[in-house]
């Protein structure tokens, strides 16, 4: 049986290439390798051809393209052979809609709000502007409506097997009210020159039945369809008489009939920029197709948890990682109902079960404690070691680059704000309309609020936004506790200081809303129903702001240096010194010993290896300086300018300069290099929004940005340029090895479950999604694995660039980790103190629980010890010495002071097994359940 707290975790991203079959085929590699948990990307139905299963259109299966029922059990058999427990990525949040394939939106779309799938749905039905009745926007048309309707795009059908009434535009099914199937057959009857037909006259029958404009109802549409099924030569009737809708070029009739019949149903289709500035329903950030669920719905829990609940039951799942909590509307009520879900699956045998959050937090900010949950996913340990290995003394150099070649201050908080109004105004402008106009509503409903005006509140509601620091509060219907009261009421005063238009008390309001004191006794009688709901929601929509803001947008702005723009983390942040990372590791292991430890996963920016390579850049930021001054002058010609236009402009050249040192291949580049630097500068250029973006492309810039590297890369044109940064990039190649050696020591070694995402036990380079889903060779992986059971880290160091030494190091430590699972799990963290000349360069610690212990050090900031990345430092290159008073270490003895130069003999890194031989503490048992 795994242990309950996983010893190491590895992440497969699941596809129709790479299904339950192939996963249960590396499970003894990952068994070998030292991993207790497969990690499995979402495998619940997504749609088809889906490369990531987070589009989901049935939570109630397993993914058919992934093998299904058959397939799922043939992995879990393997992973019970080999003791092996599984954690599923689990997407509470939202489904995939549109198209043809999610019951739950096609029958939505059928009966509108009468449909029991509706409340699963957070839609605001009465939003349509210019429109009679209620309904959905459907943003699917690739041009404008009018066009598509007359060019013929969009075509009613009718289904013979279900004896029902879809219009299609391409892939996308749109369900017809029953209540207007009677209208339709009178139509399609008399187009078809059928009403004296036997069959015609059947069909008129029947739709004379339905009087009202209510019938059939739900209750009477299934005898309906299927009576009309059943008409002898009715299909034949109906397929002819469809032409009444059938519209196209030079037929004005038969547009105006399908339009009346698109206008009178539960949804309305328009243009897919529409989705910007119309949307009624909640989506996953700005994604259209997919659509926020209200699992705050007891039914919808029920009906999502359903398949979940039976594999906890079957002990097939032994754990699950909750993706995007903060799209949640109440979190603390989702892990409540979750915890008793899962205890209740487990029956009589209950016992400790692992949960995750993806929760990405803000700078001291704190995860808050939900029930049963472990921790996050480990973003904010990525970046802790990020910060801890990086050398303070290169940043400010870097940051005077960044300054000139920008003429902006290295600060990233104008950056951001900028960045979050351009997704106010564009990306995320419909749910912010929908916030805004709840509000005014609110105000509107009590005469001492209803003098602030529309346009006064959603300005101010705007400030707040863009002041808010962090991705959401945490507020239940109960209102806010006090860290939440206290961030929301600073964050007023942010807004207010940037308001210059006369103040009145609007601010207090807002105020008052939003921490839903606004419905306390004794206050005006506000509605109670619409400031909870308007609380609740502004929490869902200020982490899409954020993320679409910082993540998707400021990063791609902000290019100071790239190993610090990651997912969680700060691109302006200054180094960690050692001892506030031991601050931080003493603490986690008091409060948060059993969340994961990231460096890197299907979301992160670049890969784990790349990242390690940049950060020498503030090793040799002198060096770097000159270096990109130099290539800024070779590749002058090659840029592309047309009038205005330069492409790329000056900032994204410098950051593509980075790109390319991370992603450089240590062997020949092969043919893909080229096509996978010219996808990520396309990417990037649209996610930074400036000179292009996914909303409004800039074909000329983006075509420039593909001829410049092109250009760049071609050793024919450029052989100068490449030349000087293959040199540099050897430099750099070396010291991000060594870099990526004590960024896998600290991730698996320090408090935490270690986290390897597929592929990543040799060298990754990877750039970000999609990039970082390309297959991995485990075969390759699998036969290095075999040959270095007992590594020669001298042959190994020598031939490093060839990534066998990463893998040999990974499995030494997941086989200590394995050997000292209840110290690394359970223990206490002791920070170790170091002295001599290169003691700033050293990170060591002890994790200690009863009398076992491992000793831990890491070196980092290796320029000066490798002369400049040039030659693989020897031990003696470590000039400093640990203190390990109280501690016996295997292979030392009691030796109270040891150089590191003996623990240094063969890797910059060590761990060692040890006693603590001082006196003891109890020792507490710290399992979650």
């Amino acid at each position: 049986m795994p242990p309950a707290i996983p010893i190491a975790t590895y992440r497969l991203q699941l596809t129709a290439s790479f299904d339950f079959d192939a996963a249960a085929a590396v499970i003894p590699y990952l068994k070998a390798l030292g991993i207790t948990h497969l990690y499995a990307s979402p495998f619940m139905k997504a749609r088809k051809g889906s490369t990531h299963g987070y589009d989901i259109v049935d939570h109630t299966q397993l993914n058919p393209e992934l093998g299904g029922e058959a397939g799922f059990e043939r992995l879990s058999r393997t992973l019970r052979q080999h003791d092996v427990g599984l954690i599923l990525d689990f997407v509470p949040n939202h489904v995939g809609v549109h198209f043809a394939d999610n019951p739950w939106w096609l029958d939505v779309l059928e009966w509108g709000p009468a449909s029991p799938h509706a409340v699963s749905f957070d839609i605001d039905w009465d939003l349509l502007p210019y429109r009679a009745r209620g309904g959905v926007l459907l943003p699917i048309i690739g041009s404008s409506y009018g066009q598509a309707l007359e060019n013929g795009e969009i075509e009613l059908r009718y289904d013979t097997s279900e004896g029902s009434f879809s219009a299609w535009y391409f892939e996308h099914r749109l369900p017809i009210a029953p209540e207007r199937y009677s209208e339709i057959l009178r139509s399609v009857v008399r187009e078809a020159g059928a009403d004296a037909s036997a069959a015609g006259q059947r069909i008129l029958e029947l739709a004379s039945r339905s009087k009202g404009l209510r019938h059939p109802n739900r209750k009477e549409a299934p005898a309906f369809k299927a009576e009309l099924k059943a008409i002898a030569g009715g299909a034949d009737i109906i397929g002819r008489g469809l032409e009444a809708y059938r519209a196209g070029p030079n037929r004005a009739a038969q547009i105006l009939a399908l339009h009346h019949l698109l206008e009178r149903q539960h949804y309305k289709l328009g243009h897919w920029r529409l989705a910007s500035s119309d949307i009624n329903y909640r989506r996953f950030f700005d994604v259209n197709t997919l659509a926020g669920l209200r699992v705050e719905d007891t039914g919808t829990f029920d009906a999502l948890h359903r398949l979940v609940r039976k594999l906890i039951a079957e002990d097939r799942l032994q754990g699950l990682r909750l993706d995007h909590i903060d799209g949640l509307r109440d979190p603390a009520q989702y892990f409540q109902r979750l915890r008793r879900l899962i205890r209740e699956a487990q029956g009589k045998d209950a016992k400790p079960f692992y949960l995750v959050v993806e929760k990405i937090l803000g700078e001291h900010e704190a995860l808050h404690p939900f029930a049963g949950v472990h921790g996050t996913t480990g973003y904010e340990w990525l970046n802790v070691i990020t910060q801890v290995l990086v050398d303070d003394s290169g940043l400010d150099p870097l940051d005077e680059v960044w300054r000139q070649i920008s003429n902006l201050p290295p600060k990233l908080e104008p950056i951001l704000r900028d960045a979050k109004r351009r997704v106010l105004e564009t990306l995320l402008t419909s749910e912010f309309t929908v916030l805004a106009r709840l509000l005014a509503r609110i105000a509107s409903g009590h005469y001492s609020t209803r003098d602030y005006s529309a346009d006064s509140l959603r300005q101010a509601l705007e400030l707040y936004v863009l002041h808010f620091p962090v991705y959401r509060t945490y507020l239940t219907a109960a209102g806010p506790n006090v860290h939440d009261r206290t961030l929301i009421v600073e964050t007023i005063e942010k807004a207010r200081a940037n308001w210059f238009a006369a103040d009145e008390g609007i601010f207090e309001f807002l105020r008052d809303a939003l921490t839903m004191d606004l419905i306390k006794p004794g206050g005006p009688a506000h509605s109670a129903p619409r400031v909870r709901r308007f609380a609740l929601k502004v929490q869902q929509f200020t982490g899409p702001v954020m993320a679409k803001s910082l993540e998707d947008t400021a990063f791609y702005r902000y290019h100071r240096l790239l190993a610090l723009n990651e997912v969680g983390g700060d691109p302006s942040a200054r180094a960690l010194p050692v001892e506030a990372f031991h601050e931080a590791m003493t603490l986690r292991a008091k409060e948060w010993p059993h969340g994961m430890t990231a460096t890197a996963t299907h979301d992160t920016k670049r890969g784990e290896d790349a990242r390690a390579r940049l950060l020498a850049l503030a090793e040799l930021s002198g060096e770097w300086t000159s270096a990109v001054a130099r290539w800024k002058l070779l590749n002058a010609s090659q840029l592309v300018i047309e009038g205005e236009m330069r492409a790329p402009s000056a900032t994204f050249e410098y950051m593509l300069y980075q790109v390319l040192l991370g992603a450089w291949p240590l062997g020949p580049r092969d043919g893909e290099f080229l096509e996978r630097m010219q996808a990520y500068a396309l990417k990037a250029a649209r996610e930074g929004k400036q000179e292009t973006s996914w909303l409004n492309p800039n074909r000329a810039y983006e075509a420039g940005l593909q001829t410049f590297l092109t250009r760049i890369l071609d050793r024919s044109v450029s052989a100068e340029f490449l030349s000087s940064l293959e040199t540099l990039s050897q430099r750099v190649s070396l010291l991000g090895a060594l870099n990526s050696l004590s960024q896998i020591t600290l991730k698996t070694t320090m408090p935490g479950v270690p986290d390897f995402y597929q592929g990543t036990e040799f060298w990754d380079f990877s750039l970000v999604d999609p990039d970082n889903r390309r297959p991995v060779d485990f075969a390759e992986r699998a036969a290095v694995l075999a040959s270095v059971e007992n590594p020669d880290w001298q042959s190994l160091t020598r031939n490093w660039s060839n990534g066998h030494l990463k893998l040999a190091w990974t499995r030494s430590l997941l086989k200590l980790r394995t050997e000292l699972a209840d110290v690394l799990t359970h223990g206490d963290y002791q920070p170790l103190e170091v002295t001599g000349p290169r003691r700033d360069h050293i990170v060591a610690f002890a994790r200690r629980r009863g009398r076992e212990a491992a000793i831990i050090a890491v070196a980092k900031s290796y320029a000066a010890s490798s002369h400049g990345g040039r030659d693989w430092p020897g031990a003696e290159a470590f000039d400093a010495a640990l203190q390990l008073s109280g501690y016996s270490a295997e292979g030392i003895g009691g030796a109270s002071e040891v150089p590191l130069s003996m623990l240094f003999r063969h890797l910059p890194v060590a761990v060692l097994k040890a006693s603590f031989e001082g006196a003891l503490k109890p020792v507490r048992k710290r399992v979650r359940a």
